[in-house]
């Protein structure tokens, strides 16, 4: 019995590093701005960005390259999903529904729009938790600088890149990704 004690204790590890815990964000199901569930689930075999945006901040003109994007790609496996965020300078102070109302009439929105939640402080929505925290994603810690900041996943949910807010969503190197290159 000692021998057999010992020989566990030797083969089973004593800890598990990041990339052991690395979490998809397949397991996630969210609200979208019009009330239904969203299950990240559904998203399998599909590169994802996801995106927080705003409507009142300088960057949100990306709307339109982020909607060029995803009608350029969305028939070949990859999906935007925005999470609007009223975290930088108040930028996105409507509700779901007026929010729903200036995606599609300014910029046609028609990629997966998620209900407005927080990505940064104590209310963190669960998906920026798995998104920013190294133990969840098994990639990096990162920390959402400012609105319109991008997270590249893979087709198996898991995260792969984090993209500065600056970058445009049809900046070459996006381009190369999503297109396998």
């Amino acid at each position: 019995m000692k021998n057999l004690i010992i020989a566990l204790l030797l083969f089973t590890p004593t800890f598990l590093n990041a990339q052991d815990m690395k979490q998809s964000i397949h397991q996630f199901k969210v609200t979208d701005l019009y009330g239904s569930e969203f299950d990240f689930n559904t998203l399998k075999g599909k590169k994802v960005m996801v995106v927080n945006t705003a409507s009142e901040c300088g960057l949100t003109p990306q709307y339109e390259q982020l909607q060029a994007v995803y009608e350029k790609f969305k028939d070949k496996n990859f999906v935007i999903v925005g999470f609007p965020a009223n975290n930088f300078g108040a930028q996105e102070p409507g509700s779901n529904k007026q929010i729903a109302e200036f995606c599609k009439k300014n910029f046609g929105v028609t990629f997966p729009m998620m209900s407005k939640i927080s990505v940064k402080g104590d209310d963190m929505h669960e998906v920026y938790q798995f998104l920013t925290q190294k133990v969840k994603n098994g990639l990096e810690d990162s920390e959402v600088a400012w609105n319109f900041q991008k997270y590249l996943l893979d087709e198996n949910g898991y995260l792969i890149k984090v993209i500065s807010p600056k970058m445009l969503p049809d900046d070459e190197e996006i381009i190369k990704w999503i297109e396998g290159k």
